[in-house]
């Protein structure tokens, strides 16, 4: 069983990536009256329509007015300020935009967490609709992994799935589910406290068990379980590597694309743009005829690290999306000013661009703004054939070049569909809320991917490697595509 720290940088590395939509700090428990919650709902509403790019895009204007009038007569009460992020988080969850929202305030469980507080001991797998046990810490040796979960608590998991997703901003129900799979114990936890157990109906091998109940556990308990279970193989989230899987294959995982290994300079490619020319005259020098570019469990980052590796290959220029429609708003423009009073750059570079661009487009209005064109190696490039590996937690700028490959024709995608859109509402800006100070963020943006497509949809495979629920010793997949190169 992979050890569950892994799970979890995943989500770091993840939550390390989105921009400017924690909520700021204070006292989480402090009490906030009821006039000021409601206050705070409209502000929100009003922040939305005003400055996402299409609040409505998946909800009509009357659901929306429904839901906040339903949540705004419900403040009655007096809330903590965490109870209050809980619920405005989930109003702008009912939007289903994955860039629309106010971050889950991890300091709150972590303290409960990191004082001994007792979870739910399971990772799961979302897949159609159905939980799977894909990570076991419970110490239950009755449960197995893969096993599916019918119930928890007498409570159906398709109630649980939404509930929780309820929780989760995400344009699709694959892609709350895939967040989910980092989150649910924790949204399980918001819904019903500290439990000291849980009580289970599995199904497996087409039949359902008896209940079966087993112990929510510490974070030191569910250590203990991992270093006694068997490794299994796990991705990790953070590899860079590049080597050569057979005589003709070349193998290379960029690893996120951003510099984690330097938080002081995060945005700098330099380091990065070097391993990747060493890796690619590596792959020259073996006469590599086939490259297998993993971005698995890639949670993204800027296309400044992207880009060099797919100008190895190009035979013509490219950009990571064919159109980039921005909304002006008042909320868009102040959150660039802040980026740009704080830049380092004398030209202001990007930002004094859409400074002027705000400044220009009455509010409410969409501009277009010209992404430039990347230019291809001229002197050498890699002409053999590319395979991209993608799987449902590619995120972020690692689903945009995947899009890119499969757009322009440079590679054949594999692996499992993206759950980020490659077509979306992006662009992340924010504006914060007065009273309590939680921050809100907003797509500015609607990205259209290269190959113009408005829809908003995942990267679908070219060739479909599913992904294993229950681990085993070895990289299942991707041994998987090496196989089916090899026998072309």
């Amino acid at each position: 069983m992979k050890p569950f720290i892994l799970t979890l940088l995943s989500a770091t590395l993840l939550a390390a990536l989105q921009p400017a939509s924690s909520a700021s700090t204070g006292d989480w428990q402090a009490s906030i009256a009821p006039e000021t919650a409601q206050t705070e709902l409209q502000t929100l509403y009003n922040g939305l329509r005003a400055a996402h790019y299409d609040v409505f895009a998946h909800r009509s204007e009357d659901e929306y007015d429904t839901r906040f009038d339903t949540l705004y007569a419900s403040l009655k009460q007096p809330l903590s300020r965490f109870e209050l992020a809980i619920e405005l988080q989930k109003f702008t969850a009912f939007g289903n935009v994955a860039h629309a929202r106010i971050d889950f305030p991890g300091e709150v469980y972590e303290a409960f967490r990191a004082a001994g507080g007792r979870s739910f001991p399971l990772y799961l797998r979302f897949v159609d609709g159905h939980a799977f046990i894909a990570e076991n810490y419970s110490g239950v040796s009755e449960l197995s992994v893969g096993d599916e979960i019918i119930s928890i608590d007498g409570i159906s998991m398709t109630d649980w799935l939404q509930r929780t997703a309820a929780h989760v901003s995400a344009d699709t129900s694959y892609m709350a589910g895939a967040l989910l799979e980092f989150s649910f114990a924790r949204y399980l936890w918001v819904e019903l406290g500290e439990r000291d157990s849980f009580q289970l109906r599995l199904k497996r091998d087409g039949l359902i068990s008896d209940p079966l109940t087993i112990p929510a556990r510490t974070r030191a308990e569910m250590q203990a379980v991992s270093a006694n279970a068997p490794q299994v193989f796990a991705l990790d989230a953070a590899t860079r590597e590049a080597t050569m899987l057979t005589d003709e294959i070349a193998y290379l995982r960029p690893g996120p694309f951003y510099n984690f290994e330097d938080p002081d300079n995060v945005w700098d490619p330099t380091a990065f743009i070097r391993f990747v020319d060493t890796s690619f005259e590596t792959f020259f020098s073996e006469d590599a005829e086939t490259l297998i570019i993993d971005l698995r469990d890639n949670p993204g980052g800027d296309n400044s690290f992207s880009d060099p590796i797919i100008a190895w290959i190009a035979d013509e220029p490219f950009r990571f999306a064919s159109k980039f429609l921005i909304r002006s708003s008042d909320e868009a423009a102040t959150s660039n000013q802040r980026r740009l009073e704080a830049s380092n750059d004398p030209t202001g570079g990007v930002s004094a661009l859409l400074a002027r661009a705000f400044a220009a487009t009455p509010r409410g209005e969409t501009f277009e703004f010209e992404i430039p064109w990347v230019q291809p190696r001229h002197d050498k490039r890699f002409e053999g054939e590319v395979y991209i590996l993608v799987n449902r937690h590619s995120y972020s700028n690692a689903t945009t070049t995947a899009a890119i490959f499969q757009d322009y024709g440079w590679g054949i995608i594999a692996g499992e569909k993206t759950s980020d859109m490659a077509t979306t509402y992006g662009a992340m800006e924010s504006f914060t809320l007065p009273e309590t100070g939680l921050v809100v963020g907003f797509p500015k943006a609607h990205i259209i991917r290269p190959s113009g497509d408005p829809v908003s949809d995942c990267v679908t495979p070219d060739l479909f490697i599913p992904t294993p629920i229950v681990p085993s010793g070895e990289d299942v997949v991707l041994n998987s595509l090496v196989s089916v190169i090899s026998d072309m």
